[in-house]
């Protein structure tokens, strides 16, 4: 009796799993079934994609790469001919699953994102205006901005209705494309880049993208790395993996790229979320002139980046990464810090779950450590399932648990801390999603030795800026132009400094960090030396290294301590 598709495609995915004598050819022979099958629903399919992908990451020998490869590299063909067939392809838009070669997106990008995209493939890509010129909404946001570069249409959109939008578009621009055209006249608004973004975003335009068999799609965005690393035995599970063994162990070697690599593993991680409809502020901005390369062993490579000193954070520091595994990005890194305390987010893409998650995680956490300096760890409530079902759903809670994370609130410590009895006491218990959601509530913990335990329980930067807005309502009316004229005021008269020839950067680093500082009461008693780390500090926010900056903080224990108090819940 021929197997049926769906019992190929299980076989298979159970076959990933298997090392050992046998276990290349098992994997062949099924591989070799699916490629002659004609497949008939979009499900199926991306069945068949997602494992193809795996078993490129974690492959169980040499032979079945370019067999993978090749599937890979040919699959634009089988997506085509399911829309040729008339089948539905909307599971190919889902979140996790999306970007397959063959396949169409569409998205709202910010300018950045967009004007990176309009660049990168500028023949496939175009503005999707099929609902959009029919919104009132985005009718007030061309009307407010176009007038800017398209002369006289003020005239009409001020006044009239029905106004002929691509019309006016179509006239201004020539033979040039839409996009490339309105990019370019944002591009020369004489305004800060802020400003440019924000004029642009407020269009909200919807961008529309074909992938067909570009590298850039998830199907195909893998490189060939020296050496391959093939899978003979099996995977690292998470019991295996000591997330205190792993920190002890020597810093992890970095090494700096020059600014050309950097500019390539830019645009690389820019690939890698654009499939996947995912922006992040540090893989859309990252510096490449930042980029550092850890090479960890098992086919394992991580990036790592910051901020330019011109979109930097007012307070925190920035750092952004992603992994490869064989050359297959699976994962992505962002993670922002202050003195000792960092805050890490750390997501692995859907396709790779399975696949030695807590040693990579564990990976990155070193490589983070050596790079920051930092001695305490934490993770956002969403994480871990604070308004994220997907969260909620794997028990991402417990994932950090057991690699030694705690609550950082007392009483959801103790809710823990029961759970772990009950289920040591029964292990068929499993706790229940209400319970996950009340243990999301706050963040979780990781304390380096040396570290001073719950010192960042109850710090938040959201605190101390609802503090200094609190401040601007009760003394400055709620007028944020005045409260930042004399905090600069006040503080560079504390710490006897005078920054009329700092650069721009400089002043705005000062700016920023002065509305806290004014809530120092003795700042002015600080020492001189004290005055003169605090100036250093502020000019090494906007300087050439971020990660300089934050080890600065990491040095001043009269402004780690203020922060802390002035940040931190009663």
């Amino acid at each position: 009796m021929t197997p049926t598709v769906d019992a190929l495609l299980a076989s298979l995915e159970a076959a990933r799993s298997h090392f050992g004598r046998g276990a290349a050819a098992e994997t062949k022979v099924l591989l070799d079934r699916l490629s002659r099958h004609t497949f008939r629903d979009a499900k199926s399919l991306i069945r068949f994609h997602e494992t193809l992908l795996f078993l490129r990451a974690f492959p169980q020998s040499r032979s079945l790469v370019l067999r993978i490869e090749r599937l890979l590299n040919t699959f634009h063909q089988r997506v085509e001919l399911l829309r040729e067939a008339g089948i539905d392809m909307s599971a190919f838009d889902d979140f996790d699953t999306s970007g397959i070669a063959g396949t169409t997106m569409q998205d709202t990008l910010n300018f950045d994102a967009a004007r990176w995209l309009a660049s990168r493939i500028p023949h496939d890509v175009e503005i999707a205006w099929d609902d959009y010129l029919a919104d009132y909404e985005a009718q007030r946001a061309m009307g407010s901005t176009w007038p800017r570069f398209i002369p006289l249409l003020a005239e009409d959109a001020d006044v009239e209705a029905n106004i002929p939008w691509r019309r006016w578009l179509d006239t201004a621009r020539g033979r040039e494309r839409e996009l490339e055209w309105l990019i370019r006249r944002f591009e020369n608004i004489t305004v800060g880049e802020r400003e440019r973004a924000e004029l642009y975003d407020s269009l909200r335009l919807p961008l529309r993208w074909h992938l067909h068999n570009l590298k850039l799609s998830r199907t195909r965005n893998w490189t060939h790395p020296r050496p391959f690393y093939y899978h003979a035995e099996p995977l690292i599970s998470r019991s295996q993996v000591s997330l205190a063994d792993e920190l002890a162990q020597p810093a992890q070697r970095l090494v700096k790229l020059s600014h050309r690599e950097g500019e390539s593993i830019m645009h690389r991680i820019r690939e890698v979320m654009a499939v996947r409809y995912r922006e992040l502020y540090g893989t859309t901005l990252g510096d490449p002139h930042s980029v550092s390369r850890a090479t960890l062993g098992r086919g394992v490579v991580m990036y790592f980046w910051n901020l330019p000193a011109t979109r930097r954070l007012p307070l925190r520091a920035y750092i952004a990464g992603f992994t490869l595994k064989n050359g297959v990005p699976i994962n992505y890194i962002e993670a922002i810090g202050l003195c000792e305390w960092i805050e890490v987010g750390f997501n692995t893409f859907y396709t790779y779950r399975q696949g030695e998650t807590a040693w990579i995680y564990a990976q990155a956490l070193r490589c983070l450590c050596a790079v920051t300096g930092v001695t305490t760890i934490s993770v956002y409530p969403y994480q871990i399932g604070q308004n994220n079902d997907e969260a909620l759903d794997s028990g991402a809670f417990w994932f950090y648990r057991k690699l030694g994370f705690r609550s950082g609130r007392r009483d959801l410590e103790q809710l823990a801390r029961r759970e772990e009895q009950t289920i040591a006491a029964n292990q068929q218990y499993r706790t229940p999603k209400k319970t996950l959601k009340r243990l999301a509530e706050a963040h979780v913990f990781y304390e380096l030795p040396g570290s001073e335990p719950h010192a960042w329980d109850a710090f938040s930067t959201r605190i101390l800026g609802l503090r200094v807005n609190r401040r601007m309502a009760r003394e400055f009316g709620g007028d944020s132009a005045r409260i930042r004229r004399a905090s600069v005021a006040d503080v560079s008269r504390a710490l006897k400094i005078d920054i009329s020839r700092w650069n721009p950067a400089e002043r705005q680093a000062f700016e920023n960090w002065s509305l806290v500082l004014a809530l120092i009461p003795d700042l002015r008693r600080w020492s001189a030396q004290e005055k003169q780390d605090a100036a250093r500090i502020i000019r090494a926010q906007a300087g050439p290294s971020e990660m300089c900056y934050l080890r600065l903080t990491q040095q001043h224990g009269r402004l780690r301590e203020e922060l802390l108090r002035l940040g931190s819940k009663p």
